[in-house]
């Protein structure tokens, strides 16, 4: 399904929500809108990658499907690097823009969820590859997996929207060159958000040199475009609220309520509304009960009572910038595990900058009442002070490589 010129574009519905006074009039906000609806515009006639294989035409039949899609029945628009402080609206725009996008084979996710999906890609291939050799008497095979994972994931998307683009492991860093010349040899399209400007991307990290073909391919295949307003939109969404809510009562999580709405610019009356989501965590699925524009929201049950470790805390962590779990309580010998776990869950958030907000039996300070572990959670305590300091809700999301 493909639109016509006439199909709202992401500056309408910029106006549209400006009109309706979700927005306030951001001059660095519009002329990244600007861009964006340049893409827009340019999508509206150029094809999807995916229906190149099917058909009846030899551009677009059986034919084409012994043929690799090159893009040059029509070129392919320039992406969109949207880059800027913590709370500019990025993903908001990017969202807005997402959804109007003018082609049914588009995919918006978070960068550290699809890179998890295309190292299991390569484990498959790889494990495939191992398959082969040992029924081939163990002679190895050159092939290499990357360009073939493009391929399907081009099949799956023309447009590709990430959101928090940043590059703290080595093992991605030294994918992200070759799989982006292989889907952009493909004509797929990519749209970013990121927190730092192209050079600075995995700044310090191991090897980085390796890394540089990657920076230069973003300066080449996509307008980069500062997004460098002085309004920090999230903090101010938050500023003036609570992050720790103590007791638990119906008050307090009425509160805690409002301020989720706030967070998201949905209201109240839309909460049956509010999607759930799904992690993949090593194979396995997390589920997320309510998440919209980057905040999740969480009970202390499903997270500290669960047999869930580090790994589902990362997940957390690396995908979300707001964290709001509701009703914890307060830990003694009796439920030391749950403790444990959530000391785990709390380094986690913070060593990757995650706003956190909570309902919880106590204060901070009487959090712990004793037990074996009271020097660990010591440590958490303070932690959960900081994090409701002005300097920690005012810092960019993610784990600074380096820093």
């Amino acid at each position: 399904m493909k639109y016509s010129i006439e199909e709202t574009g992401p500056e309408a519905e910029y106006q549209t929500l400006m009109q309706a006074g979700e927005l306030k009039p951001d001059a660095n906000q519009f002329k990244a809108v600007a861009s964006l609806e340049r893409l827009h515009r340019e999508l509206i006639d150029y094809p999807e990658i995916g229906s190149q294989r099917r058909g009846f035409s030899f551009k677009n039949g059986w034919l084409a499907g012994f043929f690799p899609w090159s893009g040059k029945d029509k070129p392919t628009p320039k992406g969109i690097y949207l880059y800027g402080g913590v709370g500019r609206g990025k993903s908001m725009l990017m969202d807005l823009f997402f959804s109007v996008a003018p082609t049914t084979s588009k995919r918006r996710v978070h960068f550290h969820e699809f890179m998890l999906d295309v190292h299991a890609r390569l484990k498959e291939a790889h494990d495939l590859a191992a398959q082969k050799r040992a029924q081939r008497g163990g002679r190895a095979s050159d092939t290499d997996p990357i360009p073939a994972i493009a391929r399907g994931i081009a099949r799956e998307a023309t447009l590709l929207c990430f959101d928090e683009l940043q590059v703290t492991d080595i093992g991605d860093a030294m994918v992200l060159t070759r799989l982006f010349t292989a889907l952009f040899d493909q004509g797929v399209i990519v749209v970013v958000t990121s927190n730092r400007p192209p050079d600075d991307l995995y700044k310090h990290g191991l090897n980085r040199q390796r890394f540089l073909p990657f920076i230069e391919q973003i300066k080449e295949r996509l307008e980069v475009v500062p997004l460098d307003g002085l309004i920090d939109y999230r903090y101010h969404r938050l500023k003036g609220a609570e992050t720790y809510y103590f007791p638990i009562n119906e008050e307090t999580t009425a509160q805690l309520s409002a301020t989720f709405f706030r967070l998201t610019d949905r209201r109240v009356e839309d909460r049956a509304k509010v999607p759930s989501e799904t992690l993949n965590v090593q194979g396995r699925k997390l589920l997320v009960p309510k998440a919209a524009r980057g905040v999740a929201v969480f009970s202390f049950k499903r997270l500290c009572a669960n047999p869930l470790g580090s790994a589902d805390y990362l997940a957390i962590a690396r995908t979300y910038h707001t964290v709001i779990m509701v009703a914890i309580p307060q830990f003694s010998q009796e439920n030391s595990d749950q403790a444990k776990r959530f000391i785990t869950f709390i380094d986690a958030l913070y060593e990757h900058n995650v706003k956190f907000l909570c309902s919880a039996a106590v204060s901070p300070q009487a959090l712990y009442a004793g037990g074996e572990i009271g020097f660990e959670f010591e440590r958490t305590i303070s932690r959960l002070m900081e994090m409701q300091s002005e300097d920690y809700l005012t810092r960019g999301h993610g784990r600074i490589v380096g820093d």
